[in-house]
């Protein structure tokens, strides 16, 4: 039963940590890289697809992002998607491929960026205190229901305890990455 317990937060906990790394992976760098693109959708004969699924999403070079539509047609559809996204690109067309230059980022924009990470870094820590708190319920609860020892129940959430210390010294370290890259000129 505790290692059930214990066993789940930590699942939870791992969640947590590579949810707070695909957030980060949107926020942009001054480098360009496909995962930019993931989330946008594109109108495909009248349902939304994503850009993954109508085209080849690939780097031109350290700055720019190529995407090459497997039909001719769908140019200026994703051309217009990618510009509506909202991430500040701007798309131009050469020939059958769509290119993404990654604009330079200011040092006020830098600034805004950290912020976002900060705060998404602050959610990824509240996840993983909720999870201990959760897991500290249950254990009180098998407890309570003589399901275990005192002693155990404490072992536990000591246990808990350490898992959560790990988890949220990875979220600072992953934290610290991403600032040093956003800060990296």
């Amino acid at each position: 039963m505790i290692s059930d317990v214990k066993k789940s937060a930590e699942q939870k906990m791992a969640k947590s940590v590579e949810a707070l790394k695909a957030d980060l992976s949107k926020v942009r760098t001054g480098r360009a890289h496909t995962g930019l693109l993931d989330h946008i959708q594109v109108d495909y004969y009248g349902s939304p697809m994503p850009l993954t699924q109508v085209s080849n999403v690939t780097l031109a070079d350290a700055r720019t992002i190529a995407v090459q539509p497997w039909e001719k047609k769908m140019i200026p559809v994703v051309e217009k998607a990618i510009r509506d996204a909202d991430l500040g690109l701007n798309p131009a067309t050469s020939g059958d491929i769509v290119r993404v230059p990654m604009p330079a980022l200011t040092e006020e924009r830098r600034r805004e960026l950290i912020k976002v990470v900060h705060k998404e870094a602050e959610s990824a820590r509240i996840a993983i205190r909720n999870v201990r708190r959760d897991a500290n319920e249950h254990l009180k609860r098998l407890m309570k229901d003589k399901e275990c020892s005192e002693d155990d129940e404490r072992r536990a959430q000591e246990d808990v305890q350490r898992l959560t210390d790990r988890f949220i010294a990875e979220i600072d370290r992953i934290l610290q990455a991403k600032e040093h890259d956003l800060m990296a000129v």
